[in-house]
């Protein structure tokens, strides 16, 4: 299976051009091109009330609110401005694994990329936390397409090139990136989400209360399926293990029915829309139903 490089990355700008960041129309949702943010300004566009959460001005606290509820509340207000997006890439070396046309550490930098095309090319500073098995690198957010190019040869150079066992990249990568997203931030994680641990779900929850925040789970079809009948030899590093497909499938897909319902109960408990891409899928083409036209953005 082919790694991708920077040329093929560089090339998925074209593609990115008709696409754009879909709005779930929450009172965080954030559009993009003439699109609206919700940070709290003077003037603006009331919003709503909502509780207090760490990082909202104090001086917008709704007193009244406040008194009849027993619980400190925020006035929410919209402002146009660009907004920062965040991109969360896992690239632990678990990721080194695929057995329908690419890696899911292939499929996550495929669709890192465009995503960061996608966010420039509209107006958006775009920024990322790239995490692999050994090493962890923070790109700021900027403006300009030039950032891209960073954000590009960066997923090219950490990407794994050989498998290995499950490893912590991702809690790694969400505790640097929840001390970064500012209120207002979209927060964009790409992980198969094998190595979630349940003391990460407070900090999405901290993360996911001030900022949009979106999974896109990346899964092969093996590791749904289960292998097939027969004996097949596996493991990384050596030594090699027997294993028969038939005596081993229960266990298998109990193991993933439990990761599966970690994730989806997670996201939904935390309202974070989770989007899936399997390894057999373009990337432009799975994510493209989670998007919109720009000319059909109000």
């Amino acid at each position: 299976m082919k790694l991708p490089d920077v040329e093929e990355l560089l090339a998925l700008r074209g593609v990115a051009r008709s696409l754009a960041f879909r709005s779930p129309g929450t009172a965080r949702a954030l559009r993009l091109g003439g699109h609206r943010s919700s940070h709290r300004g003077r003037g603006m566009e009331f919003e709503e009330v909502r509780p207090y959460v760490v990082g909202d001005d104090p001086r917008s606290v709704d007193w009244r609110v406040t008194a009849r509820r027993g619980r400190i509340h925020t006035k929410l207000f919209r402002e146009e401005r660009e907004r920062p997006v965040w991109l969360l890439v896992d690239l632990d070396s678990r990721m080194f694994f695929g057995s329908r046309v690419q890696l899911k550490s292939a499929a996550a930098v495929r669709a890192a990329a465009l995503l960061a095309w996608i966010a420039a090319l509209k107006g958006d500073r775009v920024g990322a936390v790239v995490v692999n098995s050994t090493s962890i690198r923070v790109l700021p957010p900027r403006t300009r397409e030039a950032s891209v190019l960073t954000i590009l040869n960066t997923l090219v150079d950490m990407q794994p090139r050989a498998p290995g066992t499950l490893g912590d990249a991702l809690h790694r990568g969400l505790g640097t990136l929840a001390a970064l997203a500012h209120p207002g931030s979209l927060v964009l994680a790409l992980s198969d989400f094998a190595t979630s641990q349940s003391s990460d779900d407070g900090l999405w929850s901290a993360v996911a209360a001030h900022s949009e925040c979106r999974w896109l789970w990346i899964s092969d079809a093996l590791e749904r399926q289960a292998l097939p009948n027969g004996r097949f030899r596996a493991g990384w590093p050596q030594p090699l293990v027997s294993l028969d497909g038939a005596g081993v499938r229960t266990q298998w897909l109990n193991a993933w029915k439990e990761r599966e319902s970690r994730v989806t109960s997670t996201a939904r408990a935390l309202r974070i829309e989770l989007v899936e891409i399997d390894t057999a899928q373009d990337a432009a083409e799975r994510l493209a139903p989670s998007m919109r036209l720009p000319q059909a953005v109000a």
